[in-house]
């Protein structure tokens, strides 16, 4: 099932450019906060809050007022404590209460000091009311209507009042039974069939004289927005004003470089073209791909080069042998009168030619291996145990290796074979060269583990020197060289990040150096 659905949306997924990408996912990301506002209810809940804050204004106004209006006030007596509020309701932890209940009737009796106090904040009342939309209700100290709607009747066991004439001024949200829709998408809106009410007390000289309570629907979402249209349009247009700055930039540090890079790419697979340089203004990722793709078209001509010639030499070298036994096979079947003295002969240079032609061959086999070897992880070599067993191997009559390996010495990150075959080819070559001793001696750097290879043969010739590890260049093509020796030798130290160089000085014969990587492991002690 899974698997059928990814293969019809791998199907008709579409083909982008990653430009294109890039700019779909900024203008994503720009609706995201406009959406947010709508969905999340930041917005509205900030518009909730505002409300309660403006009818925390009105009340803290009017009580004062109502304090200093009241019969025998004296203004020593309103001094009190500076405690600020701060908005109380938040949409998603405030309870909604139901709607709001009509007052009770009330028999209590009435002051003629109070009604007159009453009567005296009347307009007061019916202006603020009328300025700000709220509803406003004034209450006697036991929770009767004094000024408003059903005025004689007793909001005394309202939850909001019973808290204000305990001392302490309340915020609650309820229901708004006269709600009706207005727009289509109200709906959307948490606070549209809510309404704010809030209960202060009045207190003078301590003690509570009455209660203000108030009401009013929170600010519409939409209106809210309609209203700061303005400022929301001006940070949508920075929005996308900054996402076409961003998408410029971007092109030029991101799809510019690969756009240019996949040119070089074909053109590199065509056999030509330059690589560009890193573009200065990329981002770093791609800088670094430039340089390992510098290095990649670089690796990739020298190798390229390296077949070329490699591949001239091969034809060359088996062009001689070739010719010697189709020249010998010729002869034998245009003069089948050929003495048998001239037969054997000519036999034996097709048997010379053949078994030069198998040695090529095996001596090629172990060049491409030495090409193809990889670095093995965790390889290690005791020095000093390859160096006694190569030693141990040629050590004779008439040629002998010494060594001066009585030192402690770490290992080496090359396999024990690896390094033996490498050692073995040296030796050989001095030995084949007329040399009949070899002394190798063993340095330590930081990090790598330097030999020094040193025979008392003739030497190599100056106009040679250059041309030693060339595959096929050999002084001893007479004496079944094949020239194939040393580039074994470089192959097999390469792959496992050593080198070998000719030594400037060969006054005294041949002398190679060999750079070969240490392993962190504890020193070993040699015979």
């Amino acid at each position: 099932m899974i698997e059928r659905f990814k293969q019809v949306v791998r199907r008709h997924w579409p083909r982008l450019r990653l430009r294109a990408i890039l700019l779909l996912t900024f203008l994503f990301v720009a609706a995201l906060p406009g959406f947010g506002a709508l969905f999340l209810r930041v917005y509205e809940n900030s518009l909730v809050r505002q409300t309660e804050a403006e009818l925390v204004a009105q009340s803290a106004a009017l009580a004062a007022t109502a304090a200093v209006d009241w019969p025998g006030a004296h203004p020593l007596s309103l001094s009190a404590e500076r405690v600020p509020e701060t908005p109380s309701i938040d949409l998603r932890l405030t309870r909604i209460l139901p709607e709001r209940p009509e007052p009770k009737p009330s028999y209590s009796g009435e002051d003629r000091a109070v009604l007159a106090w009453a009567d005296h904040l009347r307009p007061v009342v019916h202006l603020t009311a009328r300025t700000t939309l709220a509803s406003i209700l004034l209450l006697d100290a036991y929770g009767r209507i004094l000024v408003g709607v059903r005025a004689g009747a007793s909001y005394a066991d309202l939850p909001e009042v019973r808290a204000a004439l305990g001392g302490q001024p309340v915020t609650t949200l309820r229901r708004n039974g006269a709600y009706r829709q207005h727009y289509a998408l109200e709906w959307l809106s948490r606070a549209s069939d809510l309404r704010i009410h809030h209960a202060r007390p009045i207190i003078l000289d301590g003690r509570v004289i009455g209660v203000l309570l108030l009401s009013r629907s929170p600010r519409a979402l939409f209106a809210g927005i309609y209203d700061d249209r303005g400022k929301i349009a001006l940070g949508v247009g920075l929005i996308f004003a900054t996402l076409v700055v961003l998408s410029g930039l971007l092109s030029r540090g991101i799809v510019r470089p690969v756009e240019a890079l996949r040119d070089a790419t074909r053109a590199v697979a065509g056999g030509g073209g330059p690589v560009p340089p890193a573009p200065t203004t990329a981002a770093i990722e791609i800088q670094e791909l430039y340089r390992d793709f510098g290095v990649m078209a670089e690796a990739i001509d020298r190798r390229s080069r390296y077949l070329r010639d490699f591949a001239h030499a091969v034809s060359h070298e088996f062009k001689t042998p070739l010719a010697g036994i189709g020249g010998a096979v010729e002869l034998l079947q245009d003069h089948p009168d050929m003495t048998i003295s001239d037969r054997e002969r000519f036999l034996a240079n097709i048997g010379a030619d053949a078994a030069r032609l198998n040695l090529l061959v095996s001596r090629l086999l172990d060049l491409a291996r030495a090409d193809m070897a990889t670095m093995v992880e965790g390889a290690a070599a005791d020095i000093c145990d390859v160096v006694r067993g190569v030693a141990d191997a040629f050590n004779g009559a008439g040629f002998r290796v010494l060594s001066d390996s009585d030192m402690p010495l770490p290992s080496v990150a090359v396999p024990p074979h690896v390094l033996g075959s490498v050692l073995t080819g040296l030796v050989e070559n001095s030995r084949q060269a007329g040399a009949s001793c070899v002394s190798i001696t063993v340095q330590v750097a930081a990090g790598f583990v330097e030999l020094a290879l040193q025979d008392d043969g003739p030497g190599i010739p100056g106009g040679d020197r250059g041309r030693v590890f060339e595959p096929f260049f050999t002084s001893r093509r007479e004496s079944g060289g094949t020239g194939l020796g040393l580039p074994i030798v470089r192959s097999l130290l390469q792959a496992h990040h050593g080198t070998i160089l000719l030594a400037q000085d060969d006054r005294n014969g041949a002398a190679f150096h060999l750079t070969l990587p240490a392993c962190e492991a504890t020193p070993t002690w040699g015979a």
